[in-house]
């Protein structure tokens, strides 16, 4: 169950009250208000509660006179009559081996007294009683007995969950390599083989990160209620079927039962009591009008269900709400994550685990209308056809699938079109999985990107510059004049201001992938500039909801009466995500800026938000979100209760300790945030963002020695960014080492080109020193980044001495 770390919405975590830029006069001083910058004893358990699924029962309520069947999961032993291939397909399956109680049958792991050591952790597998137990670290550090509950996965690895008070399961961080031993498996592994780990990591196999009914429950069991209760941080965790049945796709099935008792052949009733459609038509769906065509074509579209059925698991998302119908946009019951780095490389390749959909989206097999289920059989998981055969069912063999194609010979590694297109990369240590973003290989983008290529990654040991003169003897040179957005992303990251013309393109261009067109608006909206709100606006009305969202973040910005314009309508948007945004970035607008007819859309949607929150306030992140909600509608006191809950969960959240400090500061209690930030550095004494805040909070203190040393850290520690050199470097200046501020920004200026507060900076002190050749150089690089600014041409000409 090693999964990615918490996916924490920054727009949240993170209050930045950067001042107006002014590229002439800067005020050599720290302004303080409203900066802050964040990341952001063993009892049985009784067994999991499986909820008995419940005969179909037809509910007629008074009114109206039609008769409301309630939708009921019945249970996969209901569908096998009817159904016996796809059943007998299924069992087998990843999905129904999903999760299982652990016994003789279902645990593959050797439990003969086996014995594995993980740093200094000596963990020892056995048998007693009849049940599977381990032997090793505990909560407390001290070597423990626990029984085995269930097994987690089958193949290439299992996983065992073990019970804790509170209706917890724990994952192992210890897993059962299952692959044959001549692949290398058969055998116990580690999965932070890297990480020297001990009871007080928060990734300990104990921890709140490795807890199965929060981070993993969800995906495999199906109709799964995680029952947490934030009162006493426990859980009553209830699902239909321990894995991922029949309904865990399809929806509850009782009207669909009912139906199928009183249908008659020929089944022309097209809604045969479903509760959710899913329409493949993969079989038909894609042909060849004759041999020269080079792609197959869709005859017939599949159903947007089809693929949101698929979305709800296989992405990197956090959870909105519970219970919802399958089928649904991801972003109705879930907050999907962007090709943001680091998470992604630049050009939107897969790095942290990926579930899938981020990298499908951007395929131009997406684009096309391909889908899952063109490719994979959906009850047994299989492939439709192995090796090439499955590419060539839409793309021309004749054309593709030969040596003409990819110069490899035809039995080799390199002549594969899944090894070239779509490499794999192991997650949890040996689980290979493929890059769905299936891109042509492009290791001249490795040059300036740094992100991988297929060629490379098959022959380790030549570089991209080797690749890319073997692909301009095959191709030519013109496959290196391809436009790709890796290259406008990789520039939004790392160029600031200058990336802006660049990232609006991407942003308006309707070809590019919508996944890919949300990312680049949310590089802009740093970024985000009055003359902007037409385009924000623009952006609001795309038909690709994670558009409309980030289009949302945008606006964030700007003024209530503006906000209120254009982010209002959005309430009531079809799409649950959209409307919960809207409702997050309006939360400090008053009722009285409101129309009349958009206050009930208002209630609703803050409602629906609340609820998320309430859902997930296991997760700390949600728990600092919930307080930054709070502190935007300007209550304090419950936003400082929320930042300690989650402090609570995690005492090494570090943006909690920031926001918690700043709340201090607005009640004028900078004792008691000072108090919280030295707590935080004493569990995270490498915590640039501790030391940031710290710094800033000493300034408001007039302690300008201990501010400098604690700026000083935060830059060292976090050299990257550009804000903390800044006021590093300001910081400096004010204490007179203008010597020393000048080779901070300067440095700052190498590593992170374009930001305009650092080169405002340089270009004041460097004046003020009466060196204006020097200051040239820095307003010069400005008038790279904002071409035609009047007011820095006026600067240069008076650096260049002409009047």
């Amino acid at each position: 169950m090693k999964k990615p770390k918490p996916i924490k919405n920054m727009s949240e975590i993170t209050a930045d009250g950067k001042g107006k830029r002014n590229l002439v006069v800067l005020l050599l001083i720290i302004v303080l208000v409203g900066l802050v910058t964040g990341g952001v004893y063993f009892t049985r358990t009784p067994p999991l509660k499986a909820v008995t699924p419940a005969p179909p029962v037809a509910k007629a309520e008074p009114e109206p006179a039609m008769t409301v069947v309630t939708k009921e999961y019945v249970g996969a032993g209901a569908c096998k009559q009817c159904h016996q291939p796809e059943f007998k397909a299924w069992q087998g399956s990843d999905h129904e081996l999903a999760m299982q109680e652990a016994n003789a049958q279902t645990v593959l792991g050797n439990f003969n007294n086996a014995k594995f050591k993980h740093g200094d952790v000596e963990s020892t597998f056995f048998k007693r009683d009849g049940k599977f137990m381990v032997r090793t670290d505990g909560r407390d550090g001290k070597s423990t007995d626990y029984p085995i509950m269930y097994t987690f996965g089958v193949t290439p690895l299992q996983q065992y969950l073990i019970a804790f008070p509170g209706g917890r399961y724990q994952a192992l961080s210890i897993a059962w390599d299952s692959r044959p031993k001549a692949e290398g498996g058969q055998r116990w592994f580690h999965l932070y083989p890297k990480d020297k780990m001990d009871h007080t990591d928060p990734l300990h196999w104990t921890g709140r990160y490795q807890n199965w009914n929060m981070e993993c429950a969800e995906c495999h069991s199906t109709n799964l209620k995680k029952g947490y209760d934030a009162g006493t941080d426990s859980y009553k965790t209830t699902f239909n079927e321990i894995n991922v049945a029949c309904e865990a796709c399809h929806g509850p099935a009782s009207r669909h039962v009912e139906w199928a008792k009183q249908a008659q052949p020929p089944y022309l009733d097209d809604d045969k009591g479903l509760a959710v459609k899913l329409h493949s038509h993969w079989q038909e769906a894609w042909t060849f009008p004759d041999d020269s065509v080079l792609f197959a074509h869709r005859e017939q579209a599949a159903g947007n269900e089809l693929m949101n059925t698929c979305w709800a698991c296989h992405a990197r998302r956090s959870t909105l709400v519970e219970g919802s119908l399958p089928g649904l946009p991801l972003e109705d019951t879930h907050r999907p994550a962007l090709l943001t780095q680091p998470t992604y490389y630049a050009d939107g390749q897969q790095r942290d685990e990926d579930y899938t959909w981020d990298s499908f989206r951007q395929s131009k097999m997406f684009q096309k209308g391909v889908t899952c289920m063109d490719c994979h059989e959906p009850h047994a998981l299989k492939l439709r056809a192995e090796g090439n055969a499955l590419c060539t069912r839409c793309h021309n063999a004749a054309k593709f699938d030969t040596g003409k194609h990819h110069f490899h010979k035809q039995d080799s590694k390199g002549a594969q079109c899944m090894d070239c297109h779509a490499p794999e990369q192991n997650y949890m240590v040996i689980d290979g999985r493929h890059d769905h973003s299936f891109r042509l290989p492009r290791p001249d983008l490795s040059l300036s990107l740094g992100s991988p290529n297929a060629c490379t990654q098959c022959h380790q040991k030549r570089k991209p510059e080797w690749a890319a003169l073997a692909l301009d003897k095959w191709y030519g040179k013109t496959w290196r004049n391809r436009p790709h957005y890796g290259t406008t992303l990789h520039a939004g990251a790392t160029q600031g201001i200058k990336a802006l013309p660049a990232l609006l393109d991407l942003a308006r261009d309707s070809g590019s992938p919508a996944i890919v067109r949300a990312s680049a608006l949310t590089l802009i909206s740093p970024l985000m500039q009055p003359e902007l709100l037409t385009f924000a606006r623009q952006q609001l009305q795309d038909d690709d909801p994670s558009v409309r969202i980030a289009a949302l973040g945008l606006i964030e910005s700007v003024d209530p009466v503006n906000r209120v314009l254009s982010a209002s309508p959005l309430l009531i948007d079809p799409v649950r995500g959209v409307r919960i945004e809207a409702a997050r970035i309006l939360a400090d607008v008053p009722d009285s800026q409101f129309p009349a007819s958009r206050l009930s859309a208002r209630k609703s949607a803050m409602t629906e938000y609340l609820d998320s929150l309430k859902l997930n306030a296991d997760w700390p992140a949600e728990n600092v979100n919930l307080g930054n909600l709070y502190m935007r509608q300007r209550n304090v006191e419950a936003a400082i209760t929320a930042y300690q809950r989650a402090l609570t969960l995690d005492p090494g959240f570090v943006g909690a300790y920031v926001n918690l400090a700043d709340a201090y500061r607005q009640q004028g209690r900078d004792d008691e945030g000072e108090k919280q930030l030295r707590r935080g550095l004493s569990l995270l004494p490498n915590a640039a963002d501790l030391h940031h805040a710290l710094g800033l909070l000493l300034v408001r203190k007039t302690d300008k020695t201990a501010a400098l040393q604690e700026l000083a850290k935060a830059a060292k520690l976090a050299p990257d960014n550009a804000r903390y050199a800044y006021v590093y470097g300001i910081g400096l200046n004010s204490a007179g080492k203008q010597r020393e501020a000048l080779a901070v920004l300067k440095a700052a200026d190498v590593r992170q080109r374009y930001d305009l507060d650092i080169l405002s900076a340089l270009i004041s002190m460097l004046r003020e020193a009466g060196n204006n050749k020097a200051a040239l150089v820095y307003a010069r690089e400005a008038a790279e980044a904002l071409p035609n600014n009047k007011e820095i041409e006026q600067l240069i000409l008076e650096l260049e001495g002409v009047k």
